[in-house]
Parts: C-alpha cells; structure tokens; sequence
C-alpha cells in the first residue's frame, strides 16, 4: 500500500490542491451569478481567483518543485488558461444545449462539473510533463 502512495504521490497531491481549488471556483461563481453577474463573466473571474492559488500550491505543494517560479509562470499560463478560458466554455456550453429543461442552477453546476474533469485531467498531464518537471 505505501509502494501505491508513493507511486502516486503527485497525483494525490493535485487532487487535494484541484478540490480546494475547485471550492474556490465554484463558490465564486454561485455567488457572483447569484448576485446577477452574467454566468459566462462569474466563470472568467471565479477562475482566475483559483488560478492565483492553483499556481502557487501545485507548484509548492503538489510538484515541489525548485525551478525559477519566473520561468515557470508563462508555461503555467498558457496551459491553465487553454483549458478555463478555452476548454472550460466550450464544455459548459455544450453540456448546457441539452439541459434546458431542468432548473438553470443545476444546469449549470452540471456543466460546470464536467468542465471541471476536463481541465483537470489537461492541467495534470501538461504540468507534470512540461510546466513543473524538474
């Protein structure tokens, strides 16, 4: 068993980092579209708040890694934004165009649930394999 954790040590890490990062998301985009900020704007600003701190711990905490924390921002950058700004929309817009007869709220936690995945799964691949590989 302890072989199991280390082995996936890194991956455990990004879970736990992914789902405090994920609370941060989501509870700012409830509570801006709640407060009647536009859903698509809410996302754009919830996400951005969880990428300041997704840099940081993934880098700290997650990947432990040692190089220039400069060098590293850009490649972060990119691949973050590709996949909130780019992936993330396209996921919710399109889990959405099947969901419009069921309440809105739950709608869009659904969307944003599956968008959620699939950045995730980008995020882990391209930061192990290039942003924090040391």
């Amino acid at each position: 068993m302890k072989e199991l954790l280390k082995k996936h040590e890194s991956k455990l890490r990004f879970a736990f980092i992914g789902g405090v990062n994920t609370a941060i998301d989501f509870g700012i985009l409830f509570l801006l579209n709640g407060l009647g900020l536009n859903k698509y704007i809410a996302n754009i600003i919830s996400t951005s708040v969880a990428f300041v701190f997704s840099f940081f711990a993934n880098r700290s905490f997650t990947f432990k890694s040692k190089k220039d924390a400069r060098k590293q921002a850009i490649p972060f950058l990119v691949v973050t934004l590709t996949g909130l700004w780019v992936l993330q929309p396209i996921v919710i817009w399109t889990t959405l165009l099947p969901l419009t007869s069921i309440d809105q709220n739950i709608a869009l936690f659904i969307a944003k649930l599956a968008a959620t995945v699939v950045s995730l799964i980008w995020n882990y691949i391209l930061y192990s394999r290039f942003v924090f590989k040391d």
